[in-house]
């Protein structure tokens, strides 16, 4: 991996959280995948049926695995699949640990919408506070707000407006600014 890091930040000028691999096993990527990636989750019995609806396809050789899965926090989890070969656990973790990190790090509606150095932090509050409300309210009433909550989880708002018309002028500048990285850079 340090050569790998080497290439990428050095030669590359790549701007990267610190990274936290893990080599994990198909059951826990399967895991992985039925908690959205999340590495710290509440309970909700829909993650257990989508674990059990991605198993069924995996064993049946319906559906491959992916070969990573990264987190965008900070420190970036990496995830990587043990059966991968060692060629491609070089390639993924290229590809994971530096190219994923390295925009998650740097896109601009990532820094915007997301906050890398406090989501683990977050996740573990959010399932304390989950199993709190449990305790308090009941799990049935609990299990009725998440249900709800789940139900709507697949739909959004639209909270990105378009960046404004740049003038000719700001065009001509930005054109400029890349041809001096690029006689930089390459």
């Amino acid at each position: 991996y340090d050569e790998i890091e080497a290439l990428g930040t050095e030669e590359l000028g790549l701007d990267i959280y610190p990274v936290q691999m893990e080599v994990i096993s198909s059951e826990q990527m399967l895991d992985a995948y039925s908690s959205v990636g999340m590495p710290l989750m509440y309970r909700h019995w829909s993650f257990g049926k989508r674990f059990l609806y991605d198993e069924f396809l995996y064993r049946k050789g319906a559906r491959g695995l992916a070969y990573e899965l990264v987190i965008n926090s900070n420190p970036c989890i990496v995830y990587l699949m043990e059966e991968n070969t060692m060629a491609l656990q070089a390639l993924v973790t290229a590809h994971a640990a530096l190219g994923h990190n390295h925009f998650f790090k740097n896109n601009h509606l990532f820094r915007q919408w997301t906050d890398a150095g406090g989501i683990l932090s977050y996740l573990d509050f959010a399932k304390g506070y989950i199993a709190r409300c449990e305790e308090r309210h009941g799990l049935a009433a609990v299990e009725a707000i998440l249900d709800s909550a789940h139900a709507l989880m697949e739909q959004g708002v639209f909270r990105y407006r378009r960046p404004p018309k740049l003038s000719s002028e700001q065009q001509r500048e930005g054109l400029r600014e890349r041809l001096e990285y690029e006689e930089r850079s390459y």
